[in-house]
């Protein structure tokens, strides 16, 4: 991993520490580890990928970046931010889907800079397409971009996501099961090899948001990013699980969601959003109460930010 170009963008290592309040109401070791505290915008998952990622642009002379997402994407305004940072333009292709309306991450989005095109489309195909178009309108300006597709969720990104596990290790005690939210795939790969490499025996359960195939795509994602780093990966039985919580549908909050949501603010103090964390969180401790987390090691939640939303939506009444 050392000999792969990362930029320094966020704050590592991120606090991780047990939430006593949950863990006595709901009768397990449960901790969480705090990735919205990385120091960039309101935190998240993606600063790790895009460390490695916008590494990549700079070291190929690109000036302008191209994500895509969601019209609230955590990633794509992450990506603004860091682009910002970076002096480079960001240009992002977002899915006219969602709230539209200048709120959440969309008001983030422009304060960084960031040009925002919408497109009416729920394939990301086509956005790709256009991201190519103006790719070559850009480059025959004399311009060089950069394409970071959805939830930078490359064997590159994935990369970022090893190093998160390796925190985990040195900071939580007896780590049986870790748990995130999964919406494109990289993190839970990420974690999934991590876990391998620095957690032998723990188990990783990514709680889907989205509607792909998940457990194909985080073990393809995982062994190739375990080839980028020169290290082995082999699966065992049970080392990896998809649970979908959907829902009504991607960036639909969910009215089951919202008392999870609320006793964890009102417990803790921790805020987490309706589209992403607060589904996995909610999807998590229904699993719990299921005994669907065998073993009586520490379950690990590793928040994934997204705060944001909360102020794009409303929390449904359940």
């Amino acid at each position: 991993m050392k000999e792969l170009p990362k930029l320094s963008l966020g704050l590592f290592p991120t606090p991780c520490y047990p939430l006593e309040a949950v863990s006595a109401r709901y009768g397990r070791d449960i901790w969480i580890k705090r990735e919205d505290l990385c120091g960039v915008a309101l935190g998240g998952n993606k600063i790790r990928k895009l460390e490695y990622l916008l590494a990549e642009a700079q070291n190929n002379g690109c000036d302008t970046v191209f994500t895509t997402g969601s019209a609230q994407s955590n990633h794509a305004m992450l990506t603004a931010a860091c682009a910002a940072r970076l002096g480079m333009r960001c240009v992002l292709f977002l899915k006219e889907r969602g709230v539209t309306e200048p709120r959440g991450n969309l008001l983030l989005d422009r304060l960084y800079g960031a040009e925002v095109r919408f497109f009416d489309t729920d394939q990301y195909s086509y956005i790709y397409d256009q991201m190519l178009a103006l790719d070559e309108e850009l480059s025959a300006q004399g311009h060089k971009c950069f394409a970071i597709p959805v939830g930078g969720s490359t064997p590159l990104g994935a990369v970022g996501y090893v190093s998160c596990a390796e925190e985990i290790a040195s900071q939580c005690d007896s780590v049986g099961h870790i748990v995130s939210a999964t919406g494109s795939g990289g993190t839970a790969a990420g974690l999934l090899l991590g876990a391998k490499l620095y957690l032998p025996g723990a188990n990783v359960t990514g709680v889907s948001v989205y509607p792909d195939a998940f457990e194909d795509i985080v073990p393809q994602l995982a062994e190739d990013a375990a080839a980028l780093i020169d290290v082995p990966f082999a699966r065992t039985a049970d080392d990896f699980r998809i649970v979908p919580r959907i829902g009504a549908g991607y960036a639909v909050p969910t009215p089951a969601d919202t008392p999870y949501i609320e006793e964890l603010a009102r417990l803790e103090g921790v805020l987490l959003d309706p589209i992403y964390t607060g589904k996995a969180w909610a999807g998590m401790l229904e699993l719990l109460k299921e005994g669907a987390f065998p073993g009586d090691g520490s379950i690990v939640f590793v928040h994934t930010g997204g705060a944001a939303a909360l102020f794009a939506y409303d929390l449904p009444e359940p």
